[in-house]
């Protein structure tokens, strides 16, 4: 493979990560994170303390450090917490 190719072929898996990972960044629109309210094995990523890395690995009901994304405004009414208020609470505990 010469260095044309090459680099044709890096632009295109460049452009291609771009392309697949735009819907994962829209499906978030209009929402947030919200701390708290996961139930075991229901969280959407990772946790804060960074004991897991993955969604469905909370280990218990409304974990501080745990989060799911729910429409944007709802958190606080849900009663979750913001990152910052999480971080908070877990190094109270």
């Amino acid at each position: 493979m010469n260095q044309r190719q090459f680099l044709a072929l890096a632009a295109t898996s460049l452009m291609s990560m771009t392309v697949l990972s735009t819907p994962a960044l829209a499906q978030n629109t209009g929402k947030e994170k919200c701390y708290g309210i996961a139930m075991a094995g229901k969280n959407d990523c990772a946790n804060l303390a960074g004991t897991h890395s993955c969604a469905g690995q909370a280990k218990m009901d409304h974990d501080k450090g745990d989060w799911k994304y729910v429409p944007a405004g709802t958190c606080k009414q849900m009663g979750g917490m913001n990152a910052d208020d999480a971080k908070k609470a877990s190094m109270k505990s």
